[in-house]
C-alpha cells in the first residue's frame, strides 16, 4: 500500500453534530468496525416527561438528550459527562446513568486492551484444515480494520468479515476458577472466496513472557469481538 493511499485511509476530519464535536474518518469506509453511529434523538414533542423518573418537564425542569441512546431525561437522570470513544466524540458528552456505566466499561477496552491488540502477540497459526502451523505475530492494524499476521508470509483478515470467534481453553485450576485461554478460532469470509475460512491461533510455549502476552491478547480480542457484534446489531 502506497504512503499516499495510507494517508488518505487514515485522514480525519472534525465535524459538529447536535451532540458535540467528533473527530471522524474523512472517508466513511475507513471507519473503525467497533464504532457506533449517533442515535436519533427522541423528538421533544414525544417526551413530555423524563424517560427515567417520569418527572414532568417545564420551565424549571429542562430536558436533556443522552448522546448514546438518544432518549430524553431530566438533569438529575442525565447529569454525567463521560467519554464516548465509540462515537468519536472529542470531549466527554452527556449520558444517562445506564449508558454512562456502559461507556465507563468500554473505556477500559480503549485505554488498555486496544493497546494490546495494536502491539500484537506471537502465536502458532493454522489456516483452514491444514496440519501445518506457522509462528506468526498477530496484531490489529492502526485503523482497527484488519488483523495483520506476519511470519514467513503476510496475511490480512478484514475485521468486518469475521463471522464467529471461539475461545480455546485448557482445564480448570485447582480450587476452582476460570479455565486458562490457550487459543482462539476465527471464522471469516475472504474476498473472492466461497464459504467460510477458519483461522486458529494457539499460544506457544512460555518464552520471555510471550505466552502471557499471547493470553492477554486473546482476552482483548474476545472483548473486541463483543464490541464488533454490538456494532452490527445497532
Amino acid at each position: 500500500m502506497s504512503s499516499e493511499v495510507a494517508a488518505r485511509r487514515d485522514a480525519k476530519k472534525l465535524v459538529r453534530s447536535p451532540s458535540g464535536l467528533r473527530m471522524v474518518p474523512e472517508h466513511r469506509a475507513f471507519g473503525s468496525p467497533f464504532g457506533l453511529e449517533e442515535p436519533q434523538w427522541v423528538p421533544d414533542k414525544e417526551c413530555p416527561r423524563c424517560m427515567q423518573c417520569d418527572t414532568k418537564f417545564d420551565f424549571l425542569t429542562r430536558k436533556h438528550h443522552c448522546r448514546r441512546c438518544g432518549k430524553c431525561f431530566c438533569d438529575k437522570c442525565c447529569s454525567q459527562k463521560v467519554a464516548l470513544r465509540r462515537m468519536c466524540f472529542v470531549d466527554p458528552v452527556r449520558q444517562c446513568a445506564e449508558c454512562a456505566l456502559v461507556s465507563h466499561r468500554e473505556a477500559e477496552f480503549y485505554d488498555k486492551q486496544l493497546k494490546l491488540l495494536l502491539s500484537g502477540a506471537t502465536f502458532l497459526v493454522t489456516f483452514g484444515n491444514s496440519e501445518k502451523s506457522d509462528t506468526m505475530v498477530c496484531r490489529l492494524s492502526s485503523n482497527q480494520r484488519y488483523l495483520l499476521l506476519d511470519g514467513d508470509g503476510r496475511h490480512e483478515v478484514e475485521v468486518t468479515r469475521i463471522a464467529a470467534v471461539q475461545m480455546l481453553a485448557e482445564g480448570f485450576p485447582p480450587g476452582g476458577g476460570n479455565a486458562r485461554a490457550t487459543g482462539m478460532t476465527l471464522q471469516y469470509t475472504a474476498p473472492g472466496a466461497e464459504g467460510v475460512t477458519q483461522l486458529k491461533l494457539t499460544a506457544g510455549e512460555d518464552a520471555n513472557g510471550s505466552r502471557r502476552q499471547a493470553t492477554a491478547w486473546l482476552a482483548a480480542m474476545h472483548k473486541a469481538a463483543k464490541l464488533l457484534y454490538e456494532s452490527r446489531d445497532q
